[in-house]
């Protein structure tokens, strides 16, 4: 099963530690809950927040997969989508894309608790009760849950002799376009957040390229999705590193009709006093 920071543990629980340091202490989020809004620096409302959102196509959410109050936010963004009467679908890291078959099952009542949290462990190791409320909320109102990951089996492969080591068959796998192009920009990027990384140039470029193959599978999921269900808004929930906008959303920019939001928790690391356009729509205060 993978772990915390899925797929490539050693080297991708630098992310959980080195982004995902400290764990904000959010209460019950309401609709006047403060929100730091990155374009202009003002401090605006939950709500108004999402009157703002109305529109876009794709609204990513960044967590600290162990943080109940992440996923806490992210139901309330769910619940607000819902309560508006807007047509959304749940993209979720956590169940891989050979997965969506059961998904499809869960939100239509079909599959029965015990063997849907038998599916979830089979593709996320963090305890079921962070995430039940969401999950449950879902099949209750019957809003599709969108299986976004890769085989962990690839992303691994990548990191350790690069891209260029896939097989035919493996390459089958990895949808047309996505490709683990690793420009100087990106490698700064994660360069930045995985400052603890102390591997050869090579060893780094593989690791570059994985997170590069790891975050294009991701987009290029979201974005089929969202041209084939015109009018359906895509709330992805995943990991900060994955949820930056130097993350998936710098893939999801490959498609210009394809509009996004990034909503990130206030973490010490990304918080009103240090965050960038560059980085995240808005910001969850504590």
């Amino acid at each position: 099963m993978p772990r915390p920071c899925p797929v490539l543990s050693g080297f991708f629980a630098a992310l959980c530690i080195a982004v995902l340091v400290a764990i904000p202490a959010f209460g019950h989020i309401t609709n006047d809950q403060p929100v730091y809004r990155v374009s202009d620096g003002k401090i605006i409302t939950f709500q108004q927040m999402i009157d703002e959102m109305k529109g876009t196509n794709v609204v990513v959410i960044g967590e600290s997969h162990d943080s109940q109050e992440h996923h806490q936010l992210q139901l309330a963004v769910i619940e607000a989508y819902h309560q508006a009467e807007t047509p959304i679908a749940v993209g979720m890291e956590m169940f891989t894309a050979d997965s969506q078959r059961h998904l499809d099952l869960w939100t239509n009542g079909t599959l029965d608790k015990s063997t849907f949290i038998r599916l979830y462990y089979k593709n996320w190791q963090m305890p079921w009760p962070l995430y039940s409320d969401i999950f449950l909320y879902t099949k209750e109102h019957r809003i599709p849950l969108i299986g976004l990951n890769i085989d962990p089996k690839i992303p691994k492969k990548v990191a350790r002799r690069g891209f260029a080591s896939l097989t035919p068959k493996e390459l089958k796998k990895v949808p047309p376009g996505v490709t683990c192009n690793v420009d100087p920009e990106y490698m700064a990027f994660i360069r930045q957040v995985y400052a603890s990384h102390n591997k050869s140039d090579k060893s780094f470029i593989h690791f570059c390229e994985a997170q590069k193959l790891w975050n294009s599978f991701m987009a290029s999921g979201i974005m089929n999705y969202v041209r084939r269900n015109s009018g359906r808004t895509m709330v992805v929930l995943t990991g900060a590193g994955h949820a930056l906008k130097s993350g998936i959303p710098a893939e999801l920019e490959r498609a210009s009709d394809i509009s996004y939001k990034v909503i990130l928790p206030e973490f010490p690391e990304l918080s009103p006093d240090n965050v960038a356009k560059d980085d995240a729509d808005y910001i969850l205060m504590e």
